[in-house]
């Protein structure tokens, strides 16, 4: 059976890539800093699917918890065949007022957390095979604080390794969702509708997870799901830097 280890798992895109996964008859690593909603999550998953489902509590804003999963990651006995670097939070996009230490624990899950455990997964997906999927955001093509630009880089490096490691095997995907139903906001404080932007935006987790399956299954470096979020990408390349940074004032990605 292939294997797949998912981080941020308890909640959100990370669930719901594990329960996808399962429904396809895939054993899964779960990865989250809550204890309980991952062993929740494991029960509900073994039960239903009848997989195997392994938990491995991380903080991935501390090198500790990096190094935990990469180790994981690096076990040739029990090969991963599918990494999602999934975890993540978002800040107020009003850097300056921001705590400085928040910022560098959000740089590290964002962009430090993601390259070590890529580097750890092709250590044992060269030559054998595997996927890796890196979750960034829409945010990445506009200028808007360091959410953005954390997820700029991940767009960036995620074309690079996928082009470099076609040859072992190996894709590696960005995906870029846009505004989307899971708890991310509410964990960042905002109700539901307080974000000002319209319904039309908004995606369901079930429909972005089984597009970004079905880009990084065809080996593609980007996956940006709905016409919608692709035609607004689109209109990035060509508007005006002063535009979209107006535009990035509005709402979270």
């Amino acid at each position: 059976m292939p294997t797949a280890l998912i981080t941020g798992a308890s909640a959100g895109l990370g669930a719901e890539f594990a329960t996808q996964l399962a429904a396809r008859g895939a054993d899964l690593v779960l990865v989250a800093r809550s204890t309980d909603a991952l062993k929740g999550l494991a029960e509900k998953l073994r039960d239903e699917y009848g997989v195997a489902v392994d938990v491995r509590t991380a903080d991935l804003t501390q090198t500790r918890g990096i190094n935990k999963v990469a180790e994981r990651l690096a076990d040739t006995e029990q090969p991963i065949d599918l990494l999602v670097n999934n975890a993540g939070f978002g800040l107020p996009l009003h850097f300056a007022s921001n705590d400085i230490d928040d910022e560098v624990a959000h740089l590290r899950i964002h962009v430090e957390a993601p390259m070590r455990l890529t580097h750890a997964a092709l250590q044992g997906m060269r030559g054998r095979g595997g996927r890796i999927i890196n979750v960034a955001s829409v945010a990445a093509f506009i200028p808007r604080s360091t959410y953005a630009a954390c997820k700029s880089w991940l767009i960036s490096f995620s074309e690079w390794a996928n082009a470099e490691y076609a040859r072992d095997g190996v894709s590696v995907t960005a995906l870029c969702p846009g505004f989307t139903h899971t708890s991310f906001h509410e964990r960042m404080g905002l109700p539901p509708g307080q974000e000002g932007i319209a319904p039309f935006l908004w995606l369901d987790a079930p429909d972005v997870v089984r597009e970004a399956l079905r880009d990084a299954a065809r080996g593609r470096a980007v996956s940006i799901p709905s016409l919608r979020y692709k035609a607004i990408v689109a209109l990035t390349r060509v508007l005006p830097r002063s535009v979209l940074a107006r535009t990035g004032r509005q709402g979270r990605v």
